[in-house]
């Protein structure tokens, strides 16, 4: 059962809030009746939808439609700075869930929208950084960050399986054959359902999870052996290519 929360647009066309959490604090399923920007300034979210899961890293926000039915769970101190959004106030917004960057002009219109008042007239400051805002969501470039759910049951089943034992190598061949179906098939399968294939899913789970030990101070070295890694290079390797800075730099450098 979820909770709608509704919103007012008759004045203005967005609606700026701040909220700050501690570690470990969650938000039940709920929904908005608006579409909703959800920017992390510090620490991890991760947002749990029905298609699946999506993991915002610092300086990075998600996207939701209106009426998403979602939940919230907290890694780490995260400042989050959202915009809810009404959704009549471009036709073309989003239309899907999706972890987005957040460029250097929107992070600092973010900001700057928190003490703009609710009412205003036309053609001043305060409606121009509105607009400019609507602008540049428009224009945001999508991120790899999402774990899509599968819909059919075999295919939800190996994925559980591969969540709760991350550091295990996970091959294609090892997951068809729990299945009892060819590579082939496993993978034209995951294809369909997800976007993309096996081994890309699983990285993108260890990812996700690498970001939410390592917002809680793990060391680099531990994560990278936990998730099965074969040592902290390679590991470091893939996350300089993931997210464009060394992992032990990345909660230091934003």
């Amino acid at each position: 059962m979820s909770t709608t929360l509704p919103f007012n647009f008759s004045t203005r066309p967005l609606i700026p809030h701040a909220h700050d959490y501690s570690h470990g604090e969650s938000e039940p399923w709920h929904q908005h009746s608006c579409a909703q920007l959800l920017y992390s300034l510090s620490g991890v979210v991760s947002v749990y939808t029905q298609q699946g899961c999506w993991v915002i890293p610092p300086s990075r926000g998600v996207w939701l439609p209106a009426g998403v039915i979602h939940q919230l769970t907290i890694t780490g101190k995260v400042a989050a700075r959202t915009l809810f959004v009404d959704p009549f106030a471009r036709a073309d917004l989003p239309a899907v869930c999706q972890v987005v960057q957040i460029s250097s002009l929107l992070r600092e219109l973010i900001i700057t929208s928190m003490d703009l008042p609710e009412l205003y007239v036309a053609n001043t400051r305060t409606e121009r950084i509105y607009e400019l805002i609507l602008d540049e969501i428009r224009g945001m470039s999508v991120l790899p960050f999402n774990l899509p759910e599968p819909t059919s049951p075999a295919l939800s089943n190996i994925c559980m399986r591969v969540r709760n034992d991350l550091g295990k190598t996970w091959t294609t061949s090892e997951a068809a054959s729990l299945l009892n179906i060819s590579e082939r098939t496993l993978l034209r399968h995951f294809r369909r359902e997800i976007g993309f294939s096996f081994s890309e899913w699983v990285r993108r789970a260890r990812l996700m999870e690498a970001l939410k030990r390592l917002a809680q101070g793990q060391s680099v070295l531990r994560v990278a052996l936990e998730l099965g890694y074969e040592s902290q290079s390679a590991f470091s390797l893939m996350f300089r290519q993931r997210l464009g800075t060394p992992p032990s730099d990345y909660f230091q450098s934003i």
